[in-house]
């Protein structure tokens, strides 16, 4: 499918509402039901005969552990909210206790077809010789490796607890797994039960040799309970079971801090000790021993999920072997684009030639740390300015700032401290950036700022020129080679200007005025989208052609979906590449039937965002304005956080995020999902035979239009015309 084919499509026939549900809650989706439907999504990915075999026991671990983050940040907010009695109704019109009973059914569901799709890949990884093993199933030189792995590897790390009025039940971290057990002494048959916590800091599955190329793995707590004997001497096990807690992840700062750096290092400590709000458990549990477990971690039937199988389903990702390219994704290089290359690697030169729009990981990520790389050695940069939300942990990034600051240069990082989960690493970048000599602030106490800017100012022919970075992605380079996200490197003076006002703003809280191209949340991003969004629902009542086409991870911000419901009506056509959560109903009758949304899960997970207006013209036009940003369009984003919209004036970016970009995401069939009025998500029908369209193979085959060197873009291939 090209483009051109996807917009002669018809708009799917809307379906008709009650009066009742189009003015009232109904008219929204609710943002947790839709979190899972995406989650869904993911597990479904694992079961998908398309996807090669160890690349869907990666969907199977990231649905697994997609869902533990949702219970420890969002379940747990409902759950607080729930037990103050708050009764406040979502913008669906659900109250927390409400969306806490819908939660917990789709949950049990979903973990339940996550045990049968681990079930059926297991199957299919034993044939292809990766095998899953369990203790009944070792021979006699299994048995003897595995004593001698027991002893050198495992025990050392071991402390088995006998929980008695001598020893009370210990304390178990979030996400910490433990195998309970009852046993009986061999000479007087007295009773014990214990505790035996399973080391996180070690393999969950440990692998035995293997004929023929064959892998072989055996879960960890088989193993100890294969050794409890050496653990438990005199004792024999009388029933066992494994279980797993979940705790409320959420930080608790004073606003008033007046170390914030400190405080966080206080508040992290807390998380750790967070209480418990999930406990998965084998259902083979014996009864007196489950009970145990409840009472001492002080947990309700309601939040216990037995299951069978295996506990903590997350940890499959380790069965994902790279010496197996032949059940995983084709190898694939990032390009390095061929305007750099014609500058001999100088960014500097690339970015001054004209604006340069990498799309990651199909260009390489390796360019935004050359630039900075670059700006550290560079004897003619004077000052460096960085925001820092996410990065890997031995950070390139943070590499160059600090050589940058330790060769005299006036460095400034924005490190974002309230990066969930992220908190711990961001200290110790802020400490390591301090002691090189950089600038450290940390933004706003109530605000995360999750802007992504990078500005580089150098000394030219006797002048100042800003080199500029504005990313819909974090600064990771790690991430970077999964995530689709956008770069824009330029040295446009309007764009340096607002990025300077932007640090300014974040580093001494001095609002930025007069601000050229770029919109910033909380103040003017909203306010922008909603104007431009009003703007095209008068185009279409004055008879011009009117089109909104956006891509983003989430749409729940109901200031926004009302706006552009209203342009529907007004005859806007809407289409939306939305990867996660849509609390908008698409093809609603009266409401909303010229809004069309759809969703791609696959190889690469999407992430970034943009919105093009045809501003009269309709769309691809030159005449449509196009923006990237670092926002989805959700209440937090777009009212509590520090976010960036950024207009594309560039011709040539401007026809690369168009159409390439948009057009291809709008053109995918191997990888969409479609959102049907009721929330659901179902993939277009297939015959099987016919070759189905693929974004991501095809932006890993054609090379962006902006990156384009001396060969010039006219062998890229529009997707509004070509039929590739």
């Amino acid at each position: 499918m090209t483009i051109a084919d996807f917009l002669k499509s018809p708009f799917p026939a809307p379906v008709t509402l009650p009066e009742e549900d189009i003015a009232g809650p109904k008219k929204y989706f609710n943002r947790e039901l839709s979190w899972l439907g995406f989650n869904w999504r993911v597990l479904e990915e694992a079961e998908n005969p398309r996807v090669p075999l160890l690349e869907r026991v990666r969907f199977l671990s990231i649905s697994a552990t997609n869902l533990d983050e949702f219970y420890t940040v969002r379940v747990a907010g409902l759950r607080e909210l729930a037990m103050t009695g708050n009764t406040s109704p979502a913008m669906d019109g659900m109250t927390p206790a409400e969306q806490l009973t819908r939660i917990g059914t789709e949950t049990r569901l979903l973990m339940r077809r996550q045990q049968e799709v681990l079930e059926t890949l297991q199957r299919e990884m034993s044939a292809a010789g990766i095998q899953f093993l369990t203790r009944d199933m070792l021979n006699d030189a299994d048995r003897k490796h595995l004593e001698r792995t027991f002893l050198e590897e495992v025990f050392p790390v071991l402390s088995p607890l006998a929980i008695d009025p001598a020893h009370p039940f210990p304390f178990i971290p979030n996400g910490g797994l433990s195998l309970a057990l009852q046993l009986e002494k061999n000479s007087d048959k007295r009773r014990l039960r214990a505790l035996l916590p399973i080391p996180q800091q070690i393999d969950r599955f440990v692998r035995l040799p293997g004929d023929d190329g064959q892998a072989r793995f055996l879960p960890l707590e088989e193993l100890l309970l294969l050794h409890l004997g050496s653990l438990f001497p005199g004792y024999r096990e009388t029933g066992n079971c494994i279980f797993r807690v979940l705790r409320d992840s959420d930080l608790e700062v004073e606003e008033e801090a007046e170390d914030l750096v400190r405080e966080f290092e206080v508040a992290l400590k807390r998380r750790r000790r967070g209480e418990v709000i999930r406990l998965k458990l084998s259902d083979s549990a014996p009864a007196a021993l489950r009970r145990v477990i409840m009472d001492e971690l002080h947990v309700g039937n309601e939040e216990v999920v037995e299951l069978g199988g295996l506990i903590g389903i997350g940890d499959v990702k380790e069965l994902v072997l790279d010496e197996r390219p032949d059940l995983l994704w084709p190898s694939f290089t990032p390009r390095v684009p061929e305007r750099v290359q014609d500058f001999d690697g100088d960014m500097f030169a690339a970015i001054k030639a004209k604006d340069m729009l990498l799309h990651h990981p199909y260009e390489t990520f390796d360019m935004v740390v050359r630039f900075l790389k670059q700006a550290a050695a560079d004897p003619d940069v004077l000052a460096i300015k960085n925001t820092l939300y996410r990065t890997s942990k031995n950070s390139p990034i943070v590499e160059a700032l600090c050589e940058a600051a330790e060769e005299g240069k006036s460095v400034t990082a924005l490190v974002e401290l309230k990066a969930r989960f992220d908190e711990a690493a961001n200290i110790r970048q802020s400490r390591r950036l301090e002691r090189a000599g950089a600038h450290v602030v940390y933004g706003f106490i109530d605000w995360k700022t999750h802007a992504k800017i990078a500005t580089v100012v150098r000394r030219e022919n006797g002048k100042l020129v800003t080199y500029s970075h504005f990313g819909t992605g974090n600064y990771h380079p790690i991430t970077a080679k999964i995530y689709t996200d956008l770069s824009l490197f330029t040295c446009d003076e309007a764009l340096g200007r607002d990025a300077a006002k932007v640090f300014n703003y974040t580093s001494g809280y001095a609002m930025p005025e007069s601000l050229e191209n770029i919109s910033i949340a909380p103040h003017s991003l909203k306010t922008t989208l909603i104007e431009r969004i009003n703007a095209e629902a008068e185009h279409a009542k004055a008879g011009k052609p009117a089109e909104i086409w956006a891509k983003m991870n989430s749409l729940i911000e109901k200031d926004i979906i009302d706006a552009l419901y209203a342009a529907s009506q007004a005859g806007v056509k809407i289409s939306l590449v939305i990867r996660g959560i849509c609390g908008l109903r698409p093809g609603i009758k009266g409401l909303s039937e010229n809004i069309r949304v759809k969703s791609i899960v696959g190889r690469f997970l999407e992430h970034s965002r943009i919105v093009c207006f045809g501003n009269g013209h309709g769309l691809p036009s030159k005449q449509c304005r196009v923006f990237i940003s670092s926002a989805d369009w959700m209440d937090r984003n777009l009212n509590r956080r520090v976010e960036h919209l950024v207009e594309t004036k560039n011709d040539t970016v401007k026809a690369q995020i168009v159409s390439q970009i948009m057009a291809a995401n709008m053109a995918d069939e191997a990888q969409t999902w479609i959102m049907y009025p009721d929330g659901s998500f179902k993939r277009p029908e297939w015959d099987g035979t016919t070759p189905l369209f693929n974004c991501h193979r095809f932006f890993m085959e054609n090379p962006s239009l902006s990156g384009r060197g001396s060969a010039g873009a006219s062998d890229v291939p529009d997707l509004t015309h070509s039929n590739d």
